[in-house]
């Protein structure tokens, strides 16, 4: 009897398989995107890559295997060793946050754990870059140094004035509009134009603009793109000088007229930040401002405890463009750079591109752009790794 009324156990739903028609039918809207992006982003890597193993001038030459990366980075080992230091912050990051989630394990543990990871990340960024030093090609990696400051000095800075400018120009003040359309402007201003005005603003004449500024507080005036000294050392060089200090090295900083190529970057790029930061605060709900307002919570605290944590996310996602694009920036940098300061301004994208073009090695160019793409592949793995999750939380 108990059979009799036992529920009848129901049928597992069945799956319907889709048409052929429907198949082919999705794959004819992704078709035109696929072939845009074999054709104009892959095809080109993949050439890149046959290229590199090749002796290649005008014409395709003999099979060379990866000497010409070895030519390049002087040993590969070293570097792997140099990528493997960048993995390890990712290591180091992964051992403080996922590594023990769950686990009773003692925090000190897990600090020794993540230190030590940082400290053999340390390790092996000075040997993989010193091994690099002295077997590689002396050029490409000193265009590597100046990339990283190029890179690393730009992009904190034009991410944290976009988000002050963002945050002024969201309030409720007169002729905002105007305001972001001037910040705006820099942008869409044709990069050849605008680095033609910068030079003519740190020409080293007197009389130029930069130079007049600096006679306003009594500095003297300078030699901007001119000067092939680090900046480093023309702050602190004549007082380091009297207890025997020497600033050089890596730590002595980019060349001034870097740096004033840096200035033109940071212009160009702080108001496209600053539109996208305005975007991400229209999304942010105002009754959460309102009650912090109400709790008395100040401007400031406002600021750090609600819009910084809440754009998180546009952060994330500016600072990762950010870094590809410093990596891979060019045109500005050649129209600026005088040819007397070239081995002080020359960045990783300018030496390829002088392999290329007034050399005509070809193959040794596609090593070097290959060496240049793992580099920004691994940074941007890197801060997906750090920052990633953390932003899409937010």
């Amino acid at each position: 009897m108990a059979a009799l009324h036992a529920t009848p156990r129901s049928a597992p739903p069945r799956v319907r398989r889709r048409p052929w028609g429907e198949w082919l039918t999705g794959y004819a809207f992704v078709l035109p995107a696929t072939l845009v992006i074999g054709v104009f982003g892959l095809f080109p890597i993949f050439y890149a890559l046959y290229m590199s193993v090749h002796r290649w001038r005008i014409r395709q030459g003999a099979y060379l295997g990866l000497q010409q990366y070895e030519r390049t980075v002087g040993d590969l080992g070293a570097f792997g060793v140099f990528l493997g230091g960048i993995a390890l912050i990712g290591v180091a990051h992964w051992l403080w946050t996922d590594a023990f989630k769950g686990r009773a394990v003692a925090p000190m543990l897990v600090r020794a754990l993540a230190a030590a990871a940082l400290l053999f990340a340390g390790i092996a960024f000075s040997l993989g870059w010193q091994a690099m030093r002295e077997a590689g090609d002396a050029r490409f990696l000193l265009g590597l140094t100046r990339t990283f400051y190029y890179g690393f000095l730009s992009v904190p800075v034009q991410i944290a004035l976009a988000l002050v400018l963002a945050s002024l120009l969201y309030q409720q003040i007169r002729g905002k509009e105007l305001y972001r359309m001037l910040f705006f402007l820099p942008y869409v201003t044709p990069v050849v134009a605008g680095a033609a005005v910068f030079r003519s603003i740190f020409n080293p004449r007197e009389e130029r603009l930069a130079n007049t500024v600096l006679s306003w507080v009594g500095v003297e005036p300078q030699r901007w793109l001119f000067e092939t000294r680090p900046v480093g050392q023309l702050l602190f060089g004549d007082f380091l000088g009297r207890f025997g200090v020497e600033v050089t090295g890596f730590w002595a900083g980019p060349s001034l007229a870097l740096l004033s190529i840096i200035l033109f970057g940071i212009w160009t790029y702080t108001g496209y930040n600053t539109v996208i930061f305005l975007a991400g605060l229209g999304g942010i709900p105002k009754e959460l401002y309102e009650a912090a307002e109400i709790d008395g919570a100040s401007g400031t605290q406002r600021f750090a405890h609600i819009t910084v944590p809440l754009l998180a996310p546009v952060t994330f996602y500016l600072t990762v463009l950010g870094f590809i694009g410093t990596f891979q920036a060019f045109t500005h940098l050649y129209v600026m750079r005088e040819p007397a300061v070239r081995d002080a301004v020359d960045t990783a994208s300018l030496v390829i591109f002088d392999t290329f073009y007034a050399r005509n090695d070809f193959g040794t160019a596609a090593a070097q752009s290959v060496v240049l793409f793992l580099i920004i592949l691994a940074m941007t793995l890197l801060q997906n790794r750090l920052f990633g999750r953390r932003a899409l939380r937010g």
